[in-house]
């Protein structure tokens, strides 16, 4: 439902108030989006994944108990690291990303061998 002109005057006097009390803030929120603080997280998370299995595969043969609160911490950091794909979602993964699209492309090469491979579809019952 579109705003009236009522409503976008309001809105706009509310943010020329806030640029003129304080610009820092106003910058700020002008640049922070959810998608920036959720791809931060995941960062931290990634981050914090790969530190508990580094700490497990160092620790698992001399003491257990610290193997398991590396594991403990690889386990809590995957959960986090889940739940902020889900807030990125997958358009604003790709934004995050940098480009159009999910991923790396395939090199040429790799969809020759495939060609080459696929199966030719034919009309016979046979196949």
């Amino acid at each position: 439902m579109p705003l009236s002109e009522e409503e976008l005057k309001i809105l706009r006097e509310i943010e020329a108030q806030l640029n003129a009390t304080d610009p820092a803030l106003s910058d700020q929120v002008a640049n922070t989006t959810v998608y920036r603080h959720a791809g931060r997280n995941l960062k931290l998370a990634l981050v914090g994944v790969a530190v508990g299995l580094v700490i497990v595969l160092t620790q698992f043969t001399t003491s257990t108990v610290v193997a398991a609160i590396g594991f403990l911490v690889m386990v809590g950091a995957a959960f986090v690291a889940v739940d902020n794909l889900k807030k990125l979602g997958k358009a604003s993964l790709a934004d995050l990303l940098g480009s159009g699209r999910i991923g790396v492309p395939r090199p040429a090469s790799l969809d020759a061998l495939r060609d080459r491979l696929r199966r030719p579809e034919r009309d016979d019952p046979e196949f």
